[in-house]
């Protein structure tokens, strides 16, 4: 496996997302455009980004200073843990609260009020675990 949220990966990342009808087609449906930063705490800045355009992720690769519109940080221990295990709503929710996931740039908060954003939301994460 590439390292996680490297170039590679992240092109992998991208082949698995937009193969997702859960993932692409319902953000399709909502025509969801945005610039995705991922990363890990403490970092300057995200390692990866990932370009959705439409639902379906357009580009993606090592990050290189785009404006982004959702930047997602954890520790690389609780990464690889949600690739292994993805987490559900409720764990995502305790992730967030006691910080073990953060939004450098986003409301996460806005995004899981909102149905049509928050189960895709959810569905990257096992996405994320194939690639």
């Amino acid at each position: 496996m590439a390292d996680l949220f490297s170039d590679a990966w992240m092109k992998g990342f991208m082949e698995h997302w937009n193969a997702e009808p859960e993932l692409s087609d319902a953000l399709a449906q909502i025509g969801f455009n945005s610039v995705i930063g991922y990363g890990f705490v403490g970092d300057a800045q995200p390692r990866g980004v990932l370009v959705v355009d439409n639902g379906k992720a357009t580009s993606a690769g090592e990050y290189e200073g785009e404006a982004l519109n959702w930047d997602i940080r954890a520790s690389e221990a609780q990464w690889k843990k949600w690739l292994a295990k993805p987490p559900g709503m409720m764990g995502l929710g305790v992730a967030f609260t006691s910080r073990k996931m953060r939004f450098e740039v986003g409301d996460y908060a806005s995004m899981l009020k909102d149905p049509r954003m928050a189960g895709p939301f959810i569905k990257s994460f096992s996405v994320m675990g194939r690639v």
